[in-house]
């Protein structure tokens, strides 16, 4: 079995055995998926993350449904009726739902009509009607099944039917076929209910008062928009299928002798077993079928949004001044120097709505004061102003004061999802301990624009909105694909063991909480960590947590040089062979000297030489040439601005330049320094077909749109990415 499901993967996955086989062994042995990808890809053949993932959950689900079948198997043994065939097609069976379809017939049922009637002693005459016999009186027949229970013939032969109807409705073949027919032709429709327009105030699902589309058609957005409709009670949902053509198949299996006297009843039988029971059943296992794809959609995309958003380019070496917006109690001021250490906190209130209070005249230049004391005093670069209640007010009020003074400083708005989850979290708490929760927030929104990575692995990732009808899908499935997508980011980027919180050093492989928090307690107690050997002293980091984790822990300035690289130590000894071999020192590690050294090196001859495989050969020189390599270096910065846009400045035609800030089924969301974000309908990504957006576009890209529309009452402004002519 393990060497039939080891050959469907490698199919299905366009990998070799090898590889799966591979993987699997490493899996098993307790290696992490990071780690297996990074410093094994000798064993595995260069396989990523993701492909070493699918191995891993097409692994688990071929178990799964092999222990279903070895389960269904015995318990049709145990009935006694099991049979070469029906074994060989529940073997053979791909999903879960095929062998199910197989157990059905002899799955013990609940009290139906069927099991009354067989309780009756009634299966006799169903059998009888079953044969189709060119000759028969079954009314005289059915006499004989009279009893105090079964009052008359007419009460025997509709029992008979019942047990008909259910003996088609197991059929597995008659199932399968339907299946197929409803699936390829069927039409899902929603129609209104009488109060759908009181509970749909915003319209929200209009389009789905009167919609009809193909069940192989539907996009997997609207699959969740209408479920969410239908479970507020504001439309219904049926799939309607031809139900002529599904009787006359069912007819051209079973109707094998139409000339019989009882042939009408089979017909009856036939009909009842496809209205009452197959097709509502069918129609349950494809609605929920079209779910569970379009759960799987909305998962990746928002797994995909959550990744880049997570590998945005930090701004690095920047003292930036973070604004947690709001009205009434005022904006909260954080000012965080290049390490993320909060210098100094303020509050100020420029808003209009305090024109009426006491102070209110004195307020605004106050705050003008207080700002610009903050950026001479430390030299601010950027300002971070979150993009909640307030922020747009805000900006204008931060885009003038820059105008009025003429200073250089920049700003730019931060997204705020999940920082309310933060700022009251116990993570905040521990960080901001005689803090309020919005200059936690002030203090959160600065960090994440200097390093969004080391910020947002502080937040529940289903609470950072980057995706769509994630609170409508499976949360346990939603869960393991987010923290999956947080795990590769840190391991991808590294980890400075000297500066890193303890949520971060979470995510690192082969770590948990509990060394985590020992890490930091370690450190707190012993000062910086020296070197990686150190790391062993750490209580509860055993030996195979050191192999993990140690390669994603970088030590900058410490007693070694590779220790601030991704070469693990293990490969230390050839690396140190290389270093003497080509007179490579520290000091020359990311200089462009180094990096003419390495080129002119024979790698073939060389890893003969150190007898290591070439993907070890390739990290270790990539290593010299780049020690401090961030992956997210090559990604767009963010887009910083002086002054504000107005939606009355826009006019159809007009290029702007702006951040997408989030990726859906339906296109792209792009922050252009309005109030709202403006859409980009997957009709105008590209001229060419985009099958989805995210083909195209990713949260974090900075990109050229045009103004196609403008919506002053809703707020409202379509884009395009594709240039007018």
């Amino acid at each position: 079995m393990d060497q039939l499901l080891v050959k469907e993967i490698s199919n299905t996955l366009y990998v070799k055995e090898t590889q799966v086989q591979s993987v699997l062994s490493l899996l098993d042995e307790g290696n992490t998926i990071p780690f297996i990808a990074r410093y094994r890809k000798e064993v595995t053949g260069g396989l990523d993350e993701e492909q070493i993932n699918e191995i891993h959950k097409s692994w688990e689900y071929g178990i799964n449904l092999f222990k279903r079948k070895e389960d269904v198997i015995r318990l049709i043994e145990e009935k006694g009726m099991m049979n070469d065939a029906l074994r060989a097609q529940i073997l053979s069976s791909n999903k879960l739902v095929e062998v199910e379809d197989l157990y059905r017939p002899y799955k013990e049922k609940k009290k139906t009509k069927a099991t009354e009637a067989i309780a009756l002693g009634l299966e006799p005459l169903a059998n009888m009607i079953m044969a189709l016999p060119n000759q028969i009186n079954i009314e005289k027949e059915a006499e004989a099944f009279l009893t105090d229970q079964v009052l008359t013939v007419a009460d025997a032969l509709q029992g008979a039917k019942y047990i008909i109807s259910e003996q088609i409705s197991d059929n597995a073949d008659y199932r399968k076929a339907l299946r197929v027919e409803m699936e390829v032709d069927g039409l899902i429709t929603s129609k209104a209910k009488k109060n759908a327009e009181a509970l749909d105030e915003k319209h929200t699902y209009e389009m789905y008062y009167e919609h009809v589309e193909k069940v192989s058609k539907i996009a997997p957005h609207r699959v969740l928009a209408m479920n969410r409709a239908e479970d507020e009670k504001i439309i219904t949902i049926s799939i309607d299928s031809n139900i002529d053509a599904m009787l006359k198949y069912l007819g051209s299996k079973i109707l094998t002798n139409s000339n019989s006297p009882v042939s009408y009843l089979v017909k009856e039988a036939i009909e009842d077993a496809l209205k009452r029971l197959i097709y509502p059943s069918l129609e349950r296992e494809i609605r929920s079928d079209l779910t569970s794809k379009a759960e799987d959609q909305a998962i990746e995309v928002f797994a995909m949004n959550l990744r880049n958003l997570l590998l945005q380019r930090p701004m690095k070496d920047k003292v930036v001044l973070g604004v947690d917006p709001a009205y009434r109690t005022g904006c909260k001021l954080c000012v965080v120097n290049e390490q993320g250490t909060v210098l100094q906190k303020g509050v100020i209130y420029p808003h209009e709505k305090f024109k009426g209070e006491k102070e209110a005249i004195e307020r605004l230049p106050l705050s003008e004061k207080i700002v610009k004391q903050f950026i001479a005093k430390y030299q601010v670069s950027i300002i971070a102003i979150g993009n909640g209640t307030a922020s747009r007010e805000t900006e204008a009020f931060i885009a003038d004061l820059l105008k009025k003074n003429n200073l250089d400083t920049k700003y730019v708005i931060v997204s705020e999802a999940g920082a309310s989850v933060y700022s009251a979290s116990e993570i905040a708490r521990e960080e901001f301990p005689d803090y309020s929760v919005e200059e936690r927030s002030a203090a959160s929104i600065a960090r994440r624009l200097q390093d969004p990575l080391s910020e947002l692995v502080k937040i529940d990732p289903k609470s950072i909105g980057v995706g769509q009808y994630q609170h409508d899908v499976s949360q346990k499935k939603l869960t393991e694909s987010l923290d999956f997508i947080v795990s590769n980011a840190v391991n991808q980027v590294g980890v400075n063991i000297n500066t890193a919180s303890k949520s971060l050093l979470t995510f690192v492989s082969g770590l948990n909480k509990t060394v985590s928090e020992n890490i930091v307690k370690y450190r707190d107690q012993n000062g910086a960590f020296k070197n990686r050997a150190q790391i062993k002293k750490v209580p509860r980091l055993g030996d195979k947590a050191f192999e993990q984790s140690v390669g994603f822990l970088r030590i900058v300035g410490g007693d070694e040089a590779l220790d601030m690289t991704q070469v693990h130590p293990e490969s230390y000894e050839p690396a140190k062979k290389i270093m003497s071999m080509y007179h490579i020192t520290p000091e020359l590690f990311g200089k462009p000297e180094l990096k003419s050294i390495v080129e002119k090196i024979d790698r073939a001859k060389l890893q003969q030489e150190l007898g290591i495989d070439k993907y070890t050969l390739a990290d270790i020189l990539d290593a010299f040439i780049a020690p401090l390599r961030d992956p997210r270096d090559q990604f767009d910065a963010p887009v910083l601005r002086n002054d504000i846009l107005h939606l009355e400045d826009l006019k159809p035609g007009m290029m702007l330049e702006g951040t997408v800030r989030n990726v859906v089924d339906f296109g792209a969301f792009v922050d252009c320094g309005l109030k709202e974000d403006g859409l980009v309908h997957i009709s105008k990504l590209s001229k060419g077909f985009v099958k989805h957006p995210k083909d195209v576009v990713a949260v974090g890209d900075i990109v050229k749109v045009w103004v196609l529309s403008v919506d002053e009452k809703r707020g409202k402004v379509s884009l395009s990415m594709i240039e007018p002519r």
